[in-house]
């Protein structure tokens, strides 16, 4: 599918779709848990329906509420609606708690378990996998079968897993079997997410189990932040250096039931911000919470530091941010390691800014969906754009005007969203092939923006 864009003002009021990060670690909680949680208004896009997926083949049982039209309507529910009308309003999940050995009381899967393009899944599902004694075998779409999970599957290997790759590459296929024996293990972290992954799975390993992680080397540290404060609800015994180099993590724990909205996706609500930033446009953003531990919030911090009016305001429970376009914008040094996510955005971002934008600190933008960094060079370079890759970011001239063509998305959603905001300042019309892949974290966005569909 192609999104065409057409240069416009980008403005008005947003509901911002719920996190994937709190969405998917609410799923995999929740079916750890014994007893009944209830996820209101998660995210509804390919990403989180792969968790519940994998899920279910555990043994959780998943029960979905939708809302009518009209209900979605009343309740300013965030997510895209289906062919009827309906939206997801949430998501009811029984959670196969612990059995009589004090194990996690897991099924053994019944097929291979597919995360699709869920990188988040994978990863903290692998972990999952090896507290019991069963053979998992997942796999995913051609971009997860070419990221490598290496270093997570030696430091399980470590703690007494099974962690095969079945190609010897680090990549899916993974075949995991446990049970988790404990021990100390270190592990280099590109993505947080492979400590995210033993931080939840440890503390249900048997009672007695020790768990000693040594981490030389962190990126995305806000989203551990993230990991412990779920840990912290569960009141889950662990360890932790102030600079998250060193965990010690008690077994013998069980996780309760939980409940509650999931908050808004600030990784998502990037892409509206620099819209607006990007085409002279102002809007207001809903469903936010600024003291949420997502990393990416940093990112409007970003855009005030170009220039941006970047305004917080509390109405009642709620919170509203609105963010409006500066006479011209400013190029700045950014320091992304901590919110890689961000580097599609503010790249297109800092295209349209005067001066020269550094993006910097952020390898790991290399090893997402795609390799970002080199990604984004090439097609923002398709439309004029003076750009220069580093090792480990971006170096961008801004102020020389885009031109509107054809460009790839390369099936990567937040390159699809962040070319495709890039075009509303453009001359003429762009064109983004593989359009669909942005309903993996932020379904609807396209049509938000005022894209024509096309196949």
């Amino acid at each position: 599918m192609r999104a065409i864009i057409h240069p416009h003002q980008f403005s008005g009021t947003y509901r911002i779709p719920a996190s994937k990060s709190h969405t998917i670690r609410r799923l995999l909680f929740a079916t750890l848990a014994e007893g009944v949680s209830i996820l209101d208004y998660p995210l509804d896009s390919l990403d989180a329906r792969s968790c519940v997926a994998v899920c279910r083949a555990f043994g959780a049982r998943i029960e979905e509420v939708r809302e009518s039209a009209e209900e979605a309507l009343r309740s300013g529910n965030p997510n895209a609606p289906a062919a009827d009308g309906s939206r997801l309003a949430r998501w009811v999940v029984t959670g196969v708690g612990k059995n009589v050995l004090g194990q996690p009381n897991l099924q053994t899967p019944e097929d291979v378990l597919n995360v699709g393009n869920s990188g988040t899944t994978l990863y903290l599902a692998l972990a999952i996998a090896g507290l019991h004694s069963g053979i998992s075998i997942f796999t995913g779409d051609h971009q997860i079968r070419r990221r490598s999970a290496q270093n997570l599957l030696s430091a399980l290997e470590g703690l007494g897993v099974r962690a095969q790759s079945s190609r010897n590459n680090g990549c899916a296929p993974i075949i995991i079997q446990g049970p988790w024996k404990g021990g100390r293990v270190s592990i280099e972290c590109p993505t947080s997410q492979y400590l995210s992954a033993l931080l939840i799975a440890a503390p249900l390993a048997p009672a007695g189990v020790i768990t000693e992680i040594d981490v030389p080397l962190l990126n995305e540290q806000p989203y551990v932040e993230m990991t412990l404060a779920y840990l912290d609800a569960q009141n889950v015994r662990y360890e932790a250096a102030a600079d998250r180099s060193y965990f010690k993590i008690w077994g013998g724990a069980a996780y309760k039931p939980m409940g509650g909205t999931v908050p808004g996706d600030f990784s998502s609500a990037a892409f509206p911000a620099c819209a607006a930033a990007i085409s002279a446009g102002k809007v207001t953003l809903l469903g936010l919470d600024p003291n949420d531990t997502q990393g990416d919030k940093a990112l409007f911090n970003y855009l005030a530091s170009m220039g941006c009016q970047v305004e917080w305001k509390k109405q009642g429970n709620d919170w509203t941010l609105t963010v409006a376009a500066p006479a011209r914008l400013q190029g700045q040094i950014l320091d992304l390691n901590a919110t890689p996510d961000a580097l599609p955005a503010m790249a297109a971002t800092a295209c349209f800014a005067t001066g020269t934008t550094r993006l910097i600190n952020v390898p790991n933008a290399r090893i997402k969906e795609t390799d970002r960094i080199a990604v984004m060079a090439s097609e923002l370079s398709r439309m004029g754009a003076s750009i220069t890759e580093l090792p480990d970011g971006l170096v961008i001239e801004g102020g020389r005007g885009l031109s509107g063509t054809e460009v790839q998305g390369h099936d990567d959603h937040r390159v699809v969203m962040a070319l495709a905001i890039a075009g509303l300042a453009c001359q003429g019309t762009t064109t983004v092939d593989t359009a669909e892949a942005a309903a993996v974290t932020y379904p609807g966005f396209l049509e938000l923006l005022g894209a024509d569909m096309i196949q």
